[in-house]
């Protein structure tokens, strides 16, 4: 049996179809249900007996602890977090409970089950923490790319959050010998993603004849990762990474954010052209660029390509098409409007 946190999200909604997909072992959700949730939109493609689902907050340490008593599972993947930087600026309370408090508490809660568990067992468990980029913070052009030693620097309340849960899953290793696997990922994309991030925004806005809108100047870079590649690197490092180690899993790109709208707008001038003629090219605006907008992101995956057979199979341009073509025929019935 697998534990899942924060199922309901968008990595994890994807997770789980392709788990189940695949005919492996049952599955258990436990997920706060928020603003964000892709449940209702991934549901509908999810049809398994071995799927149980969950309404809880990782952060409600006793709860927890009774469903890993009922269930016994042999793996916890901890997905659960909020995760938009815009909100962490304006909301920054919500981002420390649940990322560092609720990944306090879920630890301890692990731990503690973890413990009392047969030999045989104890030594097969694994505690997946699903991580990010943004806390090794910003490079500058000509720098290295991030590798799983790079030092610590988050810019905005979100990386801070997410570097301090980081911490508290080393320290579990370390300390209490939990044997731990921490994923950080250059940003995912494809179906299932709530509009409030980039790529999902451009291509609802642009399909909603609204403004696309850029932060700054538009050459902010990111690396993107096709969300089930994402999933496939989340499954090796399950199986055979090592634990105690982080593993970074990054899209083989590099792109301004620029270039990713525009992308997005000559492909759905090709799939669904404005009824006036027009590209979808002239709904594109910059607007004030957000606090705290980290340059580049990159990291450096030799370490999980050699260790865990991992390589993406999606480049950027097979992957958002995809994504595309999802969007296409799910909207506008899709669970977000």
């Amino acid at each position: 049996m697998l534990f899942v946190t924060g199922g309901s999200g968008f990595i994890g909604s994807n997770f789980i179809h392709e788990w189940l997909k695949s005919d492996r072992g049952g599955l258990v959700n436990l997920d706060k249900q928020t603003y964000a949730s892709s449940f209702a939109a991934a549901s509908n493609e999810i049809h398994s007996d071995k799927l149980y689902f969950l309404c809880g907050d990782i952060a409600d340490r006793q709860m927890v602890s009774g469903l890993l008593s009922s269930y016994e599972p042999l793996a916890v993947i901890h997905f659960a977090a909020e995760t938009h930087v815009d909100r962490s600026i304006s909301t920054p309370k919500e981002f420390v409970q649940t990322n560092i408090v609720g990944t306090f508490k879920l630890l301890e809660a692990v731990r503690t089950y973890w413990e009392t568990l047969p030999i045989e067992k104890k030594e097969v468990f694994r505690f997946l923490h699903i991580s990010t980029d943004e806390v090794f913070g910003s490079l500058d052009a000509s720098a290295p790319l991030s590798t799983e030693l790079s030092p610590y620097a988050p810019n905005n309340p979100y990386a801070a959050t997410k570097a301090a849960s980081d911490h508290l899953v080393r320290v579990y290793f370390r300390t209490y010998g939990l044997p731990t696997l921490t994923i950080h990922s250059s940003n995912a994309f494809g179906p299932f993603q709530f509009p409030e991030k980039f790529i999902p925004l451009a291509i609802t806005n642009a399909l909603s004849g609204k403004p696309i809108p850029i932060y700054g100047d538009g050459t902010n870079t990111r690396q993107w990762i096709f969300v089930e590649d994402l999933c496939a690197a989340i499954r090796a490092a399950l199986k055979q990474g090592r634990i105690g180690q982080a593993y970074n899993v990054g899209g083989a790109n590099e792109i301004e954010n620029t270039k990713v709208a525009e992308t997005i707008c000559a492909l759905l001038d090709q799939a669904k052209p404005r009824l006036d003629g027009n590209s979808y090219h002239q709904q594109i605006v910059y607007v004030r660029d957000r606090l705290g907008h980290d340059r580049r992101y990159a990291l450096d995956s030799s370490k999980t390509k050699d260790e865990l057979g991992w390589a993406p199979r999606n480049n950027f341009e097979s992957g958002i098409t995809k994504t595309i073509d999802w969007y296409l025929a799910h909207l506008p019935s899709t669970a977000f409007q």
